[in-house]
């Protein structure tokens, strides 16, 4: 697979990379960082990322050779090499099982279809707040408003009440077992409860986000990136 020495992971301080490093501890792996802090006023990425990869996004890691953007295809990678180098736990069902299959599903689903209308309400949420005259603020804020509760609001709680029905179905998302596909779903649920409309009338949702918040690697990496707050942040 041509690795390197050493996995860097280029960690964007509220990002989707806390997930990698989530992994990286689960898994035992060692691996550098390299922190990049986001832009005080727009909260965006620094320029600096784009020299690791042409989109200057988080999460980004580097293995030798080898440079991989997109958390799906990172947590996907890094169960592959741990497994390889036989390591344990392996994180991912046996192929061929029905646990794999909703191992994958979940996977691809994270960014595929839940956070979608999670980045739309934090769109249409800022909208009213970016510089404007006077006169245009509040046409704009009523129209963001009325998109948000019409449209973006609704969906949101759709895919809430599908991953609530679907948590009673096993204790983790690809079934009894804690996966990659967790860690992987995390996000758009951190995300939903900091500003999406998370709140108690869904226990096993709200079950699951203490669990994870339990785990000792969780916790780990947090100590290892930093503080983590996703409610007002997409990249």
């Amino acid at each position: 697979m041509g690795l390197g020495e050493m996995i860097t992971v280029h960690h964007l301080n509220n990002s989707r990379s806390q997930r990698v490093l989530w992994l990286l501890e689960e898994l035992d792996l060692p691996y550098d960082l390299k922190r990049y802090e986001r832009q005080p006023r727009s909260l965006r990425a620094p320029d600096a990322l784009r020299a690791v990869h042409p989109l200057g996004k988080a999460p980004t890691i580097t293995d030798g050779q080898i440079t991989l953007a997109e958390s799906g295809a990172i947590l996907e990678y890094l169960v592959e090499r741990a497994n390889d180098q036989g390591r344990r736990p392996r994180l991912a069902p046996l192929p061929g099982t029905p646990e794999r299959l909703r191992y994958t599903y979940w996977m691809h689903y994270a960014e595929g279809s839940a956070m979608l209308p999670l980045v739309l309400r934090l769109i249409f949420d800022q909208m009213p707040k970016q510089p404007m005259s006077a006169i245009a603020r509040p046409v704009v804020r009523a129209l963001a408003s009325r998109v948000v509760e019409s449209f973006v609001q609704p969906q949101i709680e759709a895919h809430l009440d599908y991953l609530e029905g679907e948590l009673a179905r096993s204790t983790w998302f690809a079934g009894e077992e804690f996966s990659a596909a967790d860690i992987q779903m995390s996000f758009p649920i951190e995300v939903a409860a900091g500003r999406g409309g998370l709140d108690v009338s869904r226990g096993r949702l709200r079950g699951y986000l203490e669990r994870i918040r339990n785990r000792a690697a969780y916790q780990r990496a947090i100590e290892r990136g930093g503080p983590y707050t996703v409610s007002r942040l997409i990249d």
